[in-house]
């Protein structure tokens, strides 16, 4: 029998804007919730740096007394993350930074706020990149880190910067098993998430009318923008019969609710990153109809699944054939392509390249040897996409075929980690650049570990600009 890997110390990074796991509607943190309560139950030492109001097994390390999203919000202007919450994420990447050598490896999920802290970190950080990455900024981020390891969650996601150190495309898993089987056919439609134009309220509406089959709508409202385009579009529906608004509902609701609808509705022109309302739908055994835009082709199979559609005309013609799928295939389905083992495995192989190092085998794209690029600031870099894993046809990940790594090691006067001989080495520079602060040298004229003194302990705050000018990473849209 072959022995259990020994287990790791793994850290995951929230950002600090809900509990983990959120009491409603949101995505990043009920990913982060699943994947360290998986990795708990395997034996590993987890800890999550997240708010404090947040509920998990593992050690949690609070980055601020209570979520920054938690209770009712008045409304707010349409940004993806304000001054006061960049600098919330910036200093959750400096507490992390600060006791890095208790862990093996760093899981992120701060999105470009972490980048600075992939870069410098001693130990391996890898980033999950949870959102859209066209958004103003982040284009000039991943070309600028073009060595720190990636991890998409949908191949879609990625298609824009190939080139760009992905290890990975995981999909993400959640306790399918725990949502209610809706066997029959139901009565109504059902949209969850946001009262956003880019979730396709309006249409799923128009659809609603349409048809004549009612919606029922559970999302929530935040930001200046929803709450307009719930006074001009779903106010008026359900004044006329068409649309009844239940809020934002607690998991347990949500899930009754996927169970008993006839098809839930994802009729958003903008490209999902994943989409974890349609793999839930999906969980019930309820159809999804949905858009083809974004992660959604990879989740939704045509015809079996739900439908695909390119506007709201089809969108009503697949209505009408909703009935006629079998809900208890659509669940089976859905039970056996993400779920929080499938997740769990792909990462822990991820975590294991990464902490193996650079040299435990040779790099490699399917079965070819490829060679060491040069990134934009002389990093020696391997990159390309399907380095690590991917997804099969049934949506399942793959093994992974590359190498352990860090990433790049740099040429320079960055100084960046290294492992060799699995301990964590400060070399190639005399200061952090992301504050210019001087780390001593010593006597091999190697710098110092951070750790070893003050000032580099401080040295690499994430966050603000570098030495090289580069701009704090913007967030991005929930």
């Amino acid at each position: 029998m072959t022995p259990r890997p020994e287990p790791m110390r793994i850290a995951l990074v929230a950002p600090p804007l809900l509990p983990v796991p959120p009491s409603g509607y949101a995505g990043t943190e009920r990913v982060v919730a699943v994947l360290s309560e998986e990795l708990t139950r395997r034996g590993h030492a987890v800890t999550l740096f997240a708010s404090g109001d947040s509920s998990v097994s593992c050690e949690l390390v609070p980055t601020v007394e209570r979520a920054l999203w938690a209770g009712s919000t008045p409304p707010r202007s349409d940004t993806a993350f304000d001054d006061a919450e960049a600098l919330f994420l910036a200093r959750t990447a400096d507490m992390v930074w600060r006791q890095h050598e208790r862990f093996d490896v760093i899981h992120a999920h701060l999105e470009g706020h972490g980048f600075l802290l992939a870069r410098h970190c001693p130990t391996p950080v890898v980033t999950t990149l949870h959102g859209r990455l066209d958004v103003p900024g982040m284009p000039e981020l991943l070309r600028d880190f073009a060595e720190i390891p990636l991890v998409s969650v949908s191949d879609n996601q990625r298609r824009w910067f190939p080139d760009a150190n992905w290890v990975a495309t995981i999909h993400h898993g959640m306790p399918l098993d725990s949502v209610p089987f809706g066997e029959d056919v139901g009565t109504y439609l059902a949209l969850v998430g946001r009262i956003a134009r880019e979730k396709g309220v309006a249409e799923a509406v128009e659809v609603a009318r349409v048809t004549g089959i009612p919606l029922k709508v559970a999302a929530r409202l935040r930001l200046d923008s929803e709450r307009r385009l719930f006074e001009d579009v779903l106010v008026p529906a359900v004044r006329d019969g068409v649309a009844e608004y239940l809020g934002e509902l607690a998991a347990p609701d949500r899930d009754a609710l996927y169970a008993g609808a006839l098809a839930t509705l994802m009729l958003g022109a903008w490209p999902e990153p994943f989409g974890l309302v349609a793999i839930e739908s999906m969980g019930a055994g309820t159809p999804v109809v949905a858009r083809r835009a974004g992660a959604l082709p990879e989740l939704v199979k045509h015809g079996t699944d739900g439908f695909l559609v390119d506007d709201v005309q089809e969108a009503a013609f697949a209505v009408g054939l909703a009935a006629r799928l079998d809900r208890r295939a659509i669940r089976d389905h859905a039970l056996r392509r993400f779920t929080p083992e499938h997740m769990a495995d792909a990462y822990e192989r991820v975590y294991r390249e990464l902490v193996e190092g650079p040299d435990a085998r040779p790099l490699r794209i399917g079965s070819h040897l490829r060679p060491s690029g040069s990134g934009a600031t002389g990093h020696s870099v391997v990159r390309g996409p399907d380095l690590i894993g991917g997804t099969s046809s049934d949506g399942s990940c793959q093994p992974p075929t590359a190498g352990g790594r860090r990433g790049a090691e740099a040429s320079g006067n960055h100084g960046v980690s290294t492992r060799q001989a699995g301990e964590s080495r400060w070399v190639g520079g005399d200061a952090c650049p992301a504050v210019g602060t001087a780390i001593p040298a010593g006597a091999d004229g190697a710098a110092r570990r951070p750790d070893d003194a003050a000032a580099g302990r401080d040295a690499c705050a994430a966050g603000g600009s570098g030495a090289g000018g580069t701009a704090e990473p913007p967030g991005t849209p929930r």
